[in-house]
């Protein structure tokens, strides 16, 4: 079997290194030359644990290649995947116009049956209107060429991205062919040849799972954050909520941790999205508009933290910053909460040191910001006084405190990730705030 991925972001990558790892014959391919250059060489254009290593194995045994030129692969290809970016418009809603050039290439060059699936996270009617793109383009070539289209939205967590793709919860796949139907199985019957998971539905239903999926999650995040700012309120423990809820069989513990708010590519993307939907049908999410509004606003609660101790003056001061990415294990800053914190503080006339273990030079590429880039954990907190906890890398979470309060000039800790111990930071000589 072969295939073509189109799009080389962090979707198109791992399911093509992923898909080339079980012996399928993969092309990856992206109009940025400077990227596919990039990867023949082995240079790999995002943070993903293990991926490295897939990308350089399977590029020796000739299993996975890269290039620019997608009309060259599509004779020999039986599958496509569009992994192309759907990055927000101004009003929410996801661009699609990657999408619709590249269904517009393949109806004005395929000549032979295949199979188009959509990876990208798209609103629902995407896959419909792939479908009559290429149909009309195939029309006015007056060709008669089959395809079929379907939907097979992705499930990878940012920084176990390899583990989910090839040991997935479940594989959802969308389609209105038994052929397509057939193909997919065929595809995916390697990753789980002792339990198969994946679950064969229509297309609109498949395009609808990935969005409700995420808008759930980030349903749980801001919800829990909601209920830690009220236990502040009224002098109840968040942990001690937490676990009580989590025991409930019903509810389960995953996403039930509070913190500064989620970032990254996918969750304030998707709940955009899917409000958007919404609104163009004549409805109104209401319970995810509160959702992102919570967001929001807990983007800013550290701060305020920070400022209340300082009776609202932090002019001055330097502030030190552990962790940029929106989450452990990815260099994606993407929303992430750290660069609202860096902005409040610079704002307020704080002098932000910041450390991250791999997202610095995102941060130095994406905004540039004025701010100063610390080698280690210990030299950002110099001098500084307080530190603000953002993303819980498991290298912050048993610094040495006495080392700490000799770097630093008030030994303040704001953690927003409630990943240490309030009696030993009490202890140590710590003053402790937390979500």
């Amino acid at each position: 079997m072969k295939i073509t991925v189109i799009g080389t972001g962090y979707v198109g990558l791992v399911s093509g290194a992923c898909f080339s790892e079980v012996g399928v014959d993969v092309t990856c391919i992206d109009i940025d030359a400077g990227k596919i250059d990039g990867l023949k060489q082995g240079i790999i254009p995002i943070y993903e644990p293990g991926l490295k290593e897939i990308v350089e194995k399977n590029t020796l045994a000739g299993r996975l290649h890269f290039s620019t030129g997608l009309t060259e692969c599509l004779p020999e290809t039986d599958i496509i995947f569009l992994a192309v970016g759907t990055p927000p418009l101004e009003d929410g809603s996801a661009d699609l116009s990657y999408i619709v050039e590249v269904a517009k290439t393949i109806g004005k060059n395929i000549c032979n049956y295949v199979l188009v699936v959509n990876k990208s996270t798209v609103p629902v009617g995407t896959a419909r209107r792939i479908k009559e793109i290429i149909t009309t383009e195939l029309k006015e070539r007056g060709s008669d060429t089959e395809f079929d289209v379907a939907s097979n939205p992705e499930f990878l967590k940012e920084g176990s991205a390899i583990k989910d793709f090839m040991s997935p919860d479940r594989v959802i796949v969308g389609t209105d062919s038994e052929k397509a139907r057939e193909l997919m199985d065929r595809l995916y019957r390697p990753f789980m040849m002792n339990n198969y998971r994946v679950i064969h539905m229509d297309i609109p239903s498949a395009e609808m799972t990935k969005y409700a999926s995420n808008a759930m999650l980030a349903t749980r995040i801001s919800f829990m954050n909601d209920i830690a700012n009220l236990c502040n309120k009224v002098g109840a423990d968040v942990h001690l909520v937490r676990k009580g809820m989590g025991s409930d069989s019903r509810i389960g513990n995953k996403f039930l941790y509070p913190g500064v708010g989620y970032g990254g590519s996918c969750f304030p993307k998707d709940v955009k999205a899917l409000i958007n939907t919404a609104k163009s049908h004549g409805y109104r999410m209401r319970v995810l508009e509160a959702v992102e509004e919570v967001n929001e606003i807990q983007k800013g609660v550290l701060f305020e933290k920070l400022l209340s101790h300082y009776n609202n003056d932090i002019r001055g001061l330097k502030i030190a910053l552990w962790g940029i990415s929106f989450k452990p294990e990815t260099d994606d800053i993407r929303e992430a909460p750290s660069l609202v914190i860096i902005d409040l503080i610079k704002k307020a006339g704080g002098i932000v040191s910041v450390y991250d273990p791999v997202a610095l030079e995102e941060l130095r590429k994406q905004i540039n910001p004025d701010v100063i880039y610390a080698k280690d954990m210990y030299d950002a907190c110099i001098d500084a006084s307080a530190i603000m906890l953002v993303t819980e890398w498991k290298e912050f979470r048993i610094p040495s405190w006495p080392a700490l309060k000799r770097l630093m000039k008030v030994p303040v800790i704001c953690d927003g990730r409630n990943i240490y111990d309030r009696s030993e930071l009490r202890n140590e000589g710590f003053i402790h705030y937390w979500i």
